[in-house]
């Protein structure tokens, strides 16, 4: 007899169906365990044995092979020691072979014959949701799985519990899903002193879903101005709320299944890795931009990371995915962020103080700029130069306008996009083509007339034209313009990177 229990192997955010084969066969006590299996598959055999025993249970004098179909694809992870122990016991007649055929079954068992939470049981249950099956998951995430849907969820805090559930003796009340955290909002643009331009792009970025560059000498306020980002971005919609965690529960921080509506706000230190910003790795897990899926992604002193580690985010920021390429795997996981930047003039930080600035000024600047490439900036559609705050502006009362009031206008305008773009699959003018942007919202002839004698005469690259006319879009939406305007293309062309300093 061959008892048969459904589980799944993660690719990225994709569950493959995988089968849990097991045959207790006459011969020499042995227990076997194929199918590609990684080193943590491979030592589920002991725990296995181990939480069998705890329940009182021995294995039979056989031999045991347990097969994981299809053989050919990878397993990895602790998940598959609850249904290879399903399957065991199937196997052993403990529990009835047809009342398993509809379940998908993951969870990490201990020695003791408790079950252990396992990265990517949302996953999971969405995939037995598809096929149209219950999950078996432990009891630790069973507020996780709730969050599928209309899926049956078993959540067993141990074997024992789990098998008297199966006989009807003492049945498992199904979870509740996870409690969604309030957001968390973080610093407020009324601490903001002074710096106009730049809290004026930050609202424009905010609005239009576009990547930020702020430039300036240390103290000025740009890291204070990207942690108020999260205070005026719109909460995440449930479908993006549910997105957003499925990248969480591969990672496996989705702790207690507890969502957030509020966006992802990820800032990696400057040391971190290619793997550890893209994702990669032995396992291939998601980075630091698949992290900030839907939310932003703010780099400080951006020219302190590697190039190339900053050079691996130009496909992502372009196409809002990151494909990790193995030689056993392709594994694609989603990096629609937003990229918020930082950075000083020049290594000292005072280039256009002489008096604090270094003898190498204003060659040094030229320098510590060409450490970010050219084709990166050009991913990046606002620009703006953060000023030093002066001790007038430190005496100067609040602003009266916050971040409230600023969040009101970035809803509204998202609002407007939301209707634009219905149905298409884009969320904001940052995602929309040129020649969409064109067709439904594009300038009028002023505008055009601008924009085409600013191209040729700043030498804009066809993705340069496009993203200027997406800011300008932007600044329409913020001013409740049907069309583009000629104010619109010159305020977004004031935005675009100046020349490196000579």
């Amino acid at each position: 007899m061959v008892a048969t229990v459904s589980t799944v192997a993660y690719l990225g955010l994709e569950a493959r169906a995988v089968e849990v084969q097991c045959q207790l066969v006459p011969g020499l006590p042995n227990f076997i365990l194929v199918g590609l299996p990684d080193k943590a598959v491979a030592e589920s055999r002991e725990r296995v044995r181990n939480a069998i025993a705890a329940i009182g249970l021995s294995l039979p004098p056989k031999r045991i092979t347990v097969n994981l179909s299809p053989a050919d694809l990878p397993k990895e992870g602790s998940h598959f020691d609850l249904p290879i122990a399903i399957a065991l016991l199937g196997a052993m007649g403990v529990i009835d072979a047809e009342t398993l055929a509809g379940y998908v079954v993951v969870g990490e068992l201990g020695l003791d014959g408790r079950t252990a939470p396992s990265p990517g049981v949302l996953l999971a249950a969405l995939h037995a949701g598809s096929q149209d099956k219950g999950l078996v998951c432990p009891a630790a995430q069973g507020a996780e799985a709730a969050w599928a849907g209309e899926v049956e969820v078993i959540a067993a805090p141990d074997l024992l519990s789990l098998l008297n559930h199966f006989k009807g003796t003492a049945a498992l009340s199904p979870p509740q899903p996870g409690i969604v955290d309030a957001p968390v909002r973080g610093a407020d643009l009324k601490q903001v002193k002074g710096q106009e331009v730049a809290k004026r792009a930050l609202e424009i970025a905010a609005a239009g879903g576009h990547n930020l560059l702020m430039v300036g000498p240390p103290g000025a306020g740009k890291s204070l101005m990207a942690s108020c980002l999260p205070g005026i971005l719109p909460d995440m919609t449930p479908s993006e709320a549910l997105e957003s965690s499925m990248v969480a529960s591969v990672a496996g921080t989705l702790e207690g299944g507890r969502i957030s509506r509020a966006r992802p706000f990820r800032n990696p230190h400057h040391s971190a890795s290619m793997a550890a910003l893209v994702g990669g790795g032995l396992k291939a897990r998601p980075g630091e931009v698949s992290m900030a899926h839907l939310g932003v992604l703010f780099l400080d002193e951006l020219p302190e990371f590697q190039r190339t580690v900053l050079d691996s985010l130009r496909q992502p920021l372009e196409t809002g995915e990151v494909t990790v390429a193995r030689a056993n795997a392709h594994v694609t996981f989603p990096a629609r962020v937003q990229l918020i930047a930082a950075m000083n003039p020049c290594r000292c930080g005072h280039l256009s103080d002489p008096a604090l600035a270094c003898s190498r000024a204003p060659r040094c600047a030229a320098d510590y700029q060409a450490k970010v490439s050219g084709p990166l900036l050009d991913r990046i559609d606002l620009h703006v130069e953060v000023q030093a705050v002066t001790a007038a502006d430190l005496v100067l009362p609040p602003p009266a306008e916050g971040s409230a009031e600023v969040a009101a206008r970035v809803a509204a305008a998202r609002a407007v996009q939301t209707a634009r773009y219905n149905g298409s699959g884009v969320r904001t003018n940052a995602e929309v083509d040129g020649e969409r942007l064109e067709a439904v919202a594009g300038p009028d002839e002023a505008g055009r007339q601008l924009l085409a004698q600013a191209a040729a005469a700043m030498k804009l690259s066809a993705r340069g034209y496009t993203r200027v006319l997406r800011v300008a879009r932007t600044i329409a939406d913020l001013a409740g313009a049907n069309r583009v305007g000629r104010v619109h293309v010159a305020e977004a062309l004031s935005y675009r990177r100046r020349a490196p300093v000579n």
